[in-house]
């Protein structure tokens, strides 16, 4: 018996090392933010471990949007908590923070005079250009996996038109189309 609670704990510390190994990683090579950081999510995550699913991860993104905070943040403590409950969660926040924690403090003192230099403000026009082409993938990506049925391209057209046109706060329209389809369920229910 004290063999399996020992293997138990073997497992669940590898996990645990294993995810803020993964969710370091992941922080500290990404440029962009949390929705640059979705192609690793989804690799590490779904691909390589299957510890989630990719419903899962656009959930997780979904309802991280709508919450206070960092996106990359919150996405990573709903993907700990699910791996691994709320040591998961804690690990997975803590280490999807340190990165930017440590080049922030790093970067601090020295940030206005990088800016003003040539060569760095040309990378960065490069890096931005890089990011923007991988969160464009991951929209595309985004799209044919949420956008399935004739009611999602409706609920897309009708967001699309409330932010775009009629610039109505996000989380209003967040809230507009989890209405919709709470009806639509409804009315497949009668």
């Amino acid at each position: 018996m004290k063999d399996d609670h020992k293997a138990g704990r073997d497992g669940t510390a590898k996990r645990m090392l294993w995810l803020f190994g993964v969710n370091l990683y992941i922080s500290a090579f990404t440029f962009g933010g949390g929705y640059a950081m979705m192609p690793l999510f989804r690799r590490e995550l779904i691909e390589r471990r299957g510890y989630i699913s990719e419903n899962e991860l656009i959930d997780y993104y979904s309802v991280g949007q709508c919450l206070p905070g960092v996106i990359a943040i919150n996405v990573a403590t709903f993907t700990g908590y699910k791996v691994q409950g709320v040591s998961g969660a804690i690990a997975a926040t803590l280490a999807v923070n340190l990165p930017s924690l440590v080049i922030i403090m790093a970067l601090a003192g020295i940030l206005n005079t990088l800016s003003e230099n040539q060569i760095v403000s040309h990378a960065f026009a490069g890096i931005r250009i890089g990011v923007i082409a991988l969160i464009l993938n991951e929209v595309v990506l985004l799209f044919r996996k949420a956008v399935a049925t004739q009611f999602q391209a409706v609920i897309f057209v009708a967001v699309l038109v409330l932010l775009f046109w009629l610039h109505l706060s996000a989380v209003a329209v967040v809230l507009l189309a989890a209405g919709a389809g709470i009806l639509k369920y409804r009315r497949s229910k009668c």
